[in-house]
């Protein structure tokens, strides 16, 4: 039952996040502000979309017999530009929720990029706030509504200040209004543009065109006409659309302003007919790092919009944009069902497939797109590796890699240029590309030309943690287990090995009396040639550099490392059984060891008076 308070015209404060956007969007010095239109429209698209799903359950919703459509009316008389929908509309709730707050996760951070952007236009888009962009250029906006089914009509309204108002519609308004939305732009004097017929025309064909529903324009000199196309393209031959067409398609899809680096167009046919439509971005969307880690492909019914929450791709496809059509769900399929039916998941599944498929053929045929994919997308497709068993081996071929031989590397290059002998493929996990090839474990591998993977996004220390191997290869850390590079020579066949003199059982001994607990072995290493030690994970439990991420979130065991001895080096050969020479250069060891993987002494105080120590003995000695 509507009360009297409900009817009651009010002034209502924006959401901080909201005042804090329309400020810049007021004082808006984005280039692109032709967006505003492409957002109104994305909008009311939306709801005739919501209008249509809503209508299989109830029918009497549509029995007017008004079909979902969109009207862009110019009044040059009156400077306004209406964008009207007679889609689902909205009750007064709905209005304030909707144009009065944000509820998503992740807004400040949008607001802060949105801030520093030089243009924004994408952000807005990506982010889905696209209303408030109509801030640029209008200086009063009016939104009426009427909720299908329902008798009242409601009017918002703002001048992009503080807050807004709202209040039931008035009696010539509400007549306006007979289901849906209708959004009243009062524009900025430099905002004229937009009430001329050739510049709506060219600002729906560039990013609307593909918008299933006709959007009829209402010039002042004539009769409505359509100026979209209103076709679902995906349900098209592909010998029919050229590369224009599936660029509009994405821009519109997606809300995006960057090209598509890949495109996937087919229909599938059999036990299942579904047409897919998917689209790789060239540039990141603005939610990919969030953590739902939430897909934004949209699942269509028989070209009824249905949901884009159906999570048609795994997580680690996140990135993907586009549209799957299904002929044979049910068009009133709810949530839950999208959960558990079988021919979604099937669908899942097969899509899934073909889309990591068809990366992998792009990075061989298509390097240059498959390189942007790749730079914008690797440590999410990464995410893969760790969680898709089926697909593992498929992931690893279209995998890139940094390596100590170069950039943008695939592990079949790293196989082909494998040397003889050698029967794994070596990684090496940090944080920094520079401070992992200066890493002592490195230097065996160099010293005989082993290429070593350099992996340094924190998802890295999470796939590589499982068992991995690729055409048979195992792949091995250099900073966990045991190493034995025996069979493979050195690359300067005329240096042999110097073999240690120092006696080994009774440093080790030293070291280990020495270190106590900080460690849980203390041996000779085959890593280092010219470094004197390094610190290394056993060959079960996690590797060096996940357990440094896991101790960051108090999640770590606190597994001991071992600690690795260059006999050849001198400061180890200098350890002799007694006194305190011996016990200084062995923390200097372990210290020393932890500032080269990146971490710090636990007494850093107590580490630079013993370094001060050793120094000034050298020097005496030197000296005398």
């Amino acid at each position: 039952m509507t009360t009297t308070a409900d009817t009651a015209p009010v002034s209502q404060p924006f959401q901080a996040e909201v005042a804090e956007l329309l400020h810049l969007m007021v004082h808006s010095v984005y280039s692109e502000t032709d967006i505003f239109l492409r957002e109104l429209i994305s909008n009311g698209s939306d709801a005739c979309d919501k209008l249509r799903y809503e209508a299989i359950a109830h029918p009497e919703l549509i029995a007017d017999g008004e079909p979902p459509k969109i009207h862009i009316v110019p009044d040059k008389t009156a400077n306004t530009l209406r964008v009207v929908d007679t889609g689902i509309g909205m009750d007064r709730q709905e209005l304030i929720d909707n144009l009065g707050t944000i509820a998503r996760s992740g807004t400040k951070s949008f607001l802060s990029r949105l801030t520093e952007a030089k243009d924004g236009a994408g952000l807005i888009g990506q982010f889905g706030v696209g209303f408030y962009s109509a801030f640029m250029v209008a200086e009063r906006i009016e939104v009426f509504s009427r909720r299908a089914g329902a008798d009242e009509v409601w009017a918002w309204s703002s001048s992009g200040g503080a807050g807004f108002e709202i209040a039931p519609a008035g009696e010539e308004d509400a007549k306006r209004v007979a289901r849906g939305t209708e959004i009243v732009l009062h524009l900025k004097p430099d905002a004229k543009k937009y009430l001329e017929t050739y510049e709506i025309e060219r600002i729906v064909g560039a990013y609307s065109d593909n918008i299933q529903f006709p959007i009829e324009l209402v010039a002042e000199e004539g009769e409505p006409r359509q100026i979209n196309s209103a076709s679902a393209l995906w349900q098209r031959s592909k010998s029919e659309l050229t590369a224009e067409d599936y660029a509009k398609a994405y821009k519109s899809i997606a809300n995006a302003f960057d090209e598509p680096a890949m495109t996937l167009h087919y229909r599938a046919e059999g036990r299942y007919s579904y047409a897919v439509l998917l689209f790789a971005p060239s540039a990141k969307p603005f939610d990919l790092f969030e953590p739902q880690r939430k897909g934004r492909v949209k699942l269509y019914v028989r070209r009824v919009f249905i949901t884009d929450d159906a999570d048609l791709l795994p997580a680690y496809l996140r990135f993907i944009r586009g549209v799957v059509d299904s002929e044979d769900l049910p068009l009133n399929i709810s949530r839950e069902m999208l959960q558990n039916n079988p021919q979604l998941a099937q669908i899942r599944k097969a899509v899934t497939t073909r889309v990591v498929s068809e990366l992998e053929t792009l990075g061989d045929k298509d390097p240059e797109n498959f390189a942007k994919i790749w730079e914008a997308f690797g440590p999410v497709i990464k995410e893969g590796l760790y969680e898709d068993f089926e697909r593992r081996e498929k992931l690893l071929a279209l995998s890139r890699f940094t390596t100590t031989s170069g950039a943008n590397r695939s592990l079949k290059q790293y196989l082909a240029d494998a040397k003889p002998n050698q029967t794994e493929v070596y990684f090496l996990v940090g944080d920094s590309i520079e401070r992992l090839k200066s890493n002592p474990k490195l230097e065996s591998a160099a010293a005989r030309g082993i290429e070593v993977l350099l992996l340094t996004d924190p998802v890295d220390a999470f796939w590589t943690s499982a068992p991995l191997d690729f055409e048979g290869k195992p792949l091995k850390s250099l900073s966990q287990g045991d190493i034995d590079f025996g069979l493979i020579p050195l690359l300067d066949d005329n240096k042999e090995e110097v073999k240690p003199e120092a006696d080994e059982a009774s440093i080790i001994a030293v070291i280990k009396a020495t270190l106590g607990e900080r460690v849980s072995d203390v041996r000779a290493s085959q890593r280092l040639t010219s470094s004197a030690s390094c610190l290394v994970a056993g060959s079960h439990g996690p590797d060096r550099e996940l357990e440094r991420l896991l101790a960051r979130q108090n999640r770590g065991g606190g597994t001991k490392p071992i600690l690795e001895i260059n006999l050849r080096h001198p400061l180890v050969a200098a350890i002799s059984g007694e006194g305190a020479d011996g016990a200084d250069l062995s923390l200097l060891l372990f210290e020393q060891a932890q500032i080269l993987d990146g971490e710090l002494p636990e007494d850093p105080a107590a580490f630079a008076g013993r370094l001060n120590r050793l120094v000034l003995l050298g020097v005496a000695k030197g000296g005398g």
